[in-house]
């Protein structure tokens, strides 16, 4: 009897829940619904005809079966995608992939991106915008460009920028722009799902709480077109409005800024290291950053291996 080999996107539905312990997260990692990963992991038990994953309160766990098919095509799923890109660099030798997150990818990486395709016309950008961590192992992308610690492991991170936070708005906002970080209380604040104004009003001497009302986005570039169609104050962060405020199309209130946690990295698999694309794409960008950055706000370069802290 032949053995039917089940669908492969069933294969890593299940392999990413296994990893991750959770649907939802798997989900995200995949960039599908919750409800499409427990309908391919379900479909695939149907076809093994084995239990993988069982209830455990409201969450999950693997089954002693789950547990081991879990083991077993782990490694196969990461061979598989290396054969796959070793066959697609192959094909495209001239094909860099780009990981990075939506907001970066559109307000400052592709008005940049002509200048790059000038200088360097032998190498074609394929970039890819995701909000969730590129996995090298299971994914044909070369490096990432990820906002963090820097302490993602296994591969290379490279600083590259730190960044700031401080209000913006429209030039025509109604009630005109605030002149006082008090005047914020009479303007409606936009909010993003994981950068809180908290920090912020601390550093303008407001004992205000952390806003609970008004709009709220989980990709900060579509909270900057929000506040730049005069629908509320965003806060803003440096990497991402400076070319609105240099056009006029957002304004910055105050001077009071706030330090970002987190920092740019340029994030690669050790593997990689050598590749003279790399090498042409890490000049480019470095360069980029020092024209829109002072002296002081660029360290130096320097490459480190990560591990998990």
């Amino acid at each position: 009897m032949t053995t039917r080999i089940p669908p492969m996107q069933a294969l890593r539905a299940f392999e990413a829940t296994a990893r991750t312990g959770s649907l939802t997260a798997a989900a995200e990692s995949l960039h599908l619904t919750h409800g499409a990963i427990s309908h391919q992991i379900k479909a695939l038990e149907e076809e093994l005809g084995v239990e993988l994953i069982a209830r455990a309160g409201r969450g999950i766990r693997l089954t002693d079966a789950g547990e081991r098919f879990a083991l077993r095509i782990r490694g196969a799923l990461s061979d598989i995608t290396s054969a796959v890109r070793e066959m697609t660099e192959a094909a495209n030798p001239r094909r860099l992939s780009v990981s990075v997150v939506p907001s970066f990818a559109a307000r400052w990486l592709l008005p940049r991106m002509r200048q790059f395709m000038t200088e360097h016309p032998d190498i074609d950008l394929d970039v890819r915008a995701a909000m969730g961590l590129v996995d090298f192992r299971r994914e044909d992308v070369h490096l990432a460009i990820r906002y963090g610690a820097g302490n993602w492991p296994g591969v290379n991170a490279e600083f590259l920028m730190e960044d700031q936070f401080f209000p913006v708005c429209s030039p025509r906002i109604a009630h005109g722009v605030p002149k006082r970080p008090q005047d914020l209380s009479r303007y409606t604040l936009l909010r993003s799902d994981d950068e809180f104004w908290k920090p912020w009003f601390v550093a303008a001497g407001l004992d205000w709480p952390e806003p609970t009302r008004g709009p709220i986005f989980n990709d900060s570039a579509h909270m900057l077109q929000a506040a730049a169609e005069g629908h509320g104050i965003a806060l803003g962060r440096r990497s991402l409005v400076g070319m609105d405020l240099e056009n006029g199309t957002l304004v910055q209130p105050f001077g009071i800024t706030v330090p970002s946690p987190r920092k740019f990295y340029l994030v690669y698999p050790p593997s990689f290291a050598n590749s003279p694309k790399l090498a042409a794409f890490r000049d480019w960008i470095l360069e980029e950053i020092g024209a829109t950055r002072s002296p002081a706000q660029v360290k130096p370069r320097r490459s480190t291996k990560r591990r998990a802290q």
